[in-house]
């Protein structure tokens, strides 16, 4: 289903203490079910359909001639975006509440090229691995066929969020 045009997209960075507050999985589904804003960087490649459980995210993106390069075809960054993306948010649906992560590393093999004619593409991210201090996932590109358009690994660091104190200081800066 193409839920693009049944809400408008609100885009804008969630306050660390709420997405602290929140486990993962109720976080991203949060985001995904627009009950809180949508990063940023969303309104490059304009995910829809969404679907997320613990350690496995999906989503859908049209490719445009918006996001081509100079050589005529739409660019690796694009492709990239989409990966790093589900990848972090599938590490992001298996965390506690209060912890953090954050991409420590990632690798991206891009297997055939994508242009505004390439229709809808669904990105896959799936956890590999979630420990008490780093993660590994991995996403997949596909077009409508089911085709391999692009495959990534990452690592994650994650991290306990510092909890705010009264006066605004952090109870790490204190302790």
């Amino acid at each position: 289903m193409d839920d693009r045009t049944t809400a408008k997209v609100e885009y804008g960075v969630t306050p660390t203490q709420v997405m602290a507050s929140m486990t993962g999985i109720d976080f991203v589904r949060a985001i995904f079910e627009r009950k809180l804003p949508a990063p940023p960087i969303m309104q490059t490649v304009e995910p829809f359909d969404f679907m997320a459980e613990p350690g496995v995210v999906v989503f859908h993106s049209i490719p445009g001639f918006r996001h081509y390069n100079p050589i005529g075809s739409v660019h690796g960054g694009y492709a990239a975006t989409l990966l790093d993306s589900a990848m972090g948010l599938a590490v992001h649906s298996m965390l506690p509440a209060g912890t953090g992560y954050t991409t420590l590393e990632f690798k991206v093999s891009f297997i055939k090229g994508m242009t505004e004619d390439s229709g809808a593409v669904r990105t896959e991210g799936r956890t590999l691995n979630v420990g008490r201090r780093t993660a590994t996932a991995e996403a997949r590109v596909t077009d409508a066929k089911g085709r391999l358009l692009a495959h990534a690994t990452t690592t994650c660091l994650v991290f306990e969020i510092p909890k705010e104190t009264k006066k605004g200081t952090r109870v790490a800066d204190i302790g």
